[in-house]
């Protein structure tokens, strides 16, 4: 018995079943439901993936050391998000039954050569851990014991587990929890070069025979099937980072609240005594250039010419709305309780299907723009709107992976998987891109500027230093990443360590602040600038808030020295890479965010003139 699950057919002797590709991306969302055992049924028991402990997405295949394994290895067949999670589940020789416990069954008899004591000694040293999976729970356990003591002289002993205890929790017909344990085990010695081992262990022509044992053990448990989730994430395998720190959190609400609230009290005071002052002065209509005038309102005749690279603009923001979409998607499903431990890589199935989804939106929102601006080529933006992040991300997909390959890592994405993936954007993604495009073209109505653009531009004044755009981009990114600091080592903690996020409820608080400090740090910014008499407004209010993603690369650089352990070149290439990935997702959604702002903020402003 077993998780019914939709078939990737990743792997030799995997589910190698045709279907329509929606069919694939629905059903291998969320897959599984529970299952009821009766005393005496086998459960299985996957062998799954090792890795180094401080390396989280460093993984392999569990065969590729030298373990018990079938003569034949047959895998499971396994969702999406499994797959892209760096799962490579396989049947094991453990045999399990629901409720019958087993003390020290032999599991395989196995004579290592030198070569493979060595392999087994660097692995340990790398402190591997493996991943075994029984009914979708997850068990941890280390390879193997290292341990260094003294000085003079120096001892350095490397040890291999050779027996493991399964305690296994159930209630009713259900498992709720299981673990490994080796509490009271002595580790098998692994000298260099296959040295003398201890009792139980043949030494021979430079080779060691080890026997593999294992104990079963059931205990019952209060918990109900629904509430088993509990029980893993109270389980301690991995150092629990992921402590609420309440009052730094409402510290930085507090703070970002008194933000927000003197931008805008300040931002409304300037405006309505220069509403007062313009509004008295002006005696004709907003053509009328009132030449005794400085300030914004002196260039209302330019505030509405259009920037230049249209369609590049218009395609950031189409994509920015796009993820925009995809991140509020995101967590209502997670609030909705539709991610939990037990769903492997569901959230990377979720992101997958949503961002083919929610291409159309990138599409309307781009092509629209465009018309509205005067935009005449119009394919060639919905070509740059469909390729502006999908480029960058198969680029950085492709080194990291190649690594992968290289280094015979599970995170390798496998050639069916990756025709899958690549299905899902040709079949799904342009054309829902076009489709979008098309839409908004047909749509889009007149830009609806309040105040007609002279053909000759007004001569811009020399700035002073604080205003220019390296200063703007300085104060537009650090005022949101501020706020979003805190939440953020959790999150880099959950997505490159090995924590379960479970804080819904305050991630989608933090996100709607970090997008209203977003709007009002670009309102303000653009309102200095427009009273510089500066009107170059459009690319400016992009890049202000937009380089908030410069903020998080630089913290990412800084998590990665300072609040991690990890190391190599297969974890650290995709580390950067997909760290480079997300800086760029927060600059294309927060330079959207504050573009529409500052726009409705300028549109308002030059409307609240009187055009008598």
């Amino acid at each position: 018995m077993g998780v019914m699950q939709c078939g990737i057919g990743h792997l030799p002797g995997g589910c190698q079943r045709t279907m329509g590709l929606h069919c694939v991306l629905i059903l291998c969302l969320f897959s599984g439901w529970t299952v009821g055992y009766k005393q005496g049924d086998n459960v299985t028991l996957y062998v799954n993936k090792v890795g180094p402990y401080h390396n989280p997405q460093e993984t392999y295949h569990y065969y590729t050391l030298p373990v018990c394994r079938p003569e034949k290895v047959h895998h499971k067949s396994l969702s999406l998000g499994e797959v892209l999670d760096g799962d490579r589940m396989a049947e094991s020789l453990y045999h399990i039954r629901f409720r019958e416990n087993v003390e020290k069954k032999t599991l395989c008899q196995l004579t290592l050569s030198e070569k493979q004591v060595d392999e087994l000694r660097e692995a340990i040293e790398e402190l591997f851990y493996f991943e075994f999976v029984l009914d979708d729970i997850p068990i941890w356990g280390f390879v193997g014991y290292i341990e260094e003591s003294g000085f003079l002289p120096h001892s350095h002993k490397v040890g291999l587990w050779t027996h493991l205890d399964f305690n296994i929790e159930y209630n009713g017909n259900s498992v709720i929890f299981a673990n490994v344990s080796v509490k009271d085990v002595k580790p098998v010695p692994l000298e260099e070069g296959a040295g003398a081992a201890v009792g139980g262990v043949g030494v021979g022509g430079g080779s060691l025979t080890v026997t593999h044992t294992y104990s079963v053990r059931w205990f019952e448990s209060s918990l109900t099937h629904s509430r088993r989730a509990e029980r893993l994430r109270d389980y301690s395998f991995f150092p629990k980072t992921l402590e609420i720190h309440w009052l730094s959190i409402i510290n930085s609400l507090v703070l970002v609240v008194l933000l927000l609230g003197f931008v805008i009290i300040i931002l409304m005071r300037v405006l309505k005594n220069d509403f007062a002052r313009y509004n008295v002065e002006e005696e004709g209509g907003c053509d009328d250039l009132d030449q005794g005038d400085n300030g914004w309102k002196i260039i209302h005749t330019d505030v509405f010419r259009f920037p230049p690279y249209k369609s590049l603009l218009c395609a950031v923001l189409g994509v920015g709305a796009q993820f925009l979409t995809l991140a509020t998607a995101i967590i209502l499903m997670a609030l909705l309780g539709m991610f939990n431990v037990h769903r492997h890589g569901a959230i990377n199935s979720a992101a997958i299907v949503l961002y083919a989804l929610t291409s159309c939106v990138s599409g309307y929102v781009s092509c629209s723009f465009y018309t509205q601006i005067n935009g005449q080529r119009w394919v060639w933006n919905i070509i740059l709107t469909s390729s502006l992040f999908s480029a960058p991300l198969f680029l950085t997909w492709s080194v990291v992976n190649s690594i992968h390959w290289w280094s015979g890592s599970t995170q390798a994405l496998p050639a069916t998987t990756v025709l899958l993936l690549l299905g899902a954007w040709v079949l799904v993604g342009f054309p829902l891109t076009v489709i979008g495009g098309i839409v908004g073209k047909n749509r889009a109505g007149s830009f609806q500027a309040p105040c007609r653009t002279r053909n000759i531009a007004r001569q811009i004044p020399t700035q002073p230093w604080y205003k220019h755009t390296a200063v703007h981009m300085a104060i537009g990114g650090f005022l949101p990443f501020s706020a979003i600091s805190v939440e953020l080592y959790y999150i880099f903690a959950t997505v490159w360590g090995r924590e379960h996020y479970t804080l819904y409820g305050i991630l989608l608080c933090v996100f709607a602040i970090l997008l209203s400090v977003g709007a009002c740090i670009s309102v303000a910014l653009t309102y200095f600038l427009l009273s510089g008499e500066d009107y170059r407004w459009w690319w400016r209010s992009v890049l202000s808030t937009g380089s908030t993603g410069l903020f998080i690369f630089v913290y990412s650089v800084f998590y990665y020295r300072n609040r991690s352990s990890m190391s190599g070149l297969v974890q650290s290439t995709e580390f950067f890479g997909y760290s480079l990935l997300t800086a760029m997702v927060f600059t294309l959604m927060l330079g959207s965010v504050s573009f529409w702002a500052s726009l409705a903020f300028i549109r308002y402003i030059y409307r609240s003139l009187k055009m008598d």
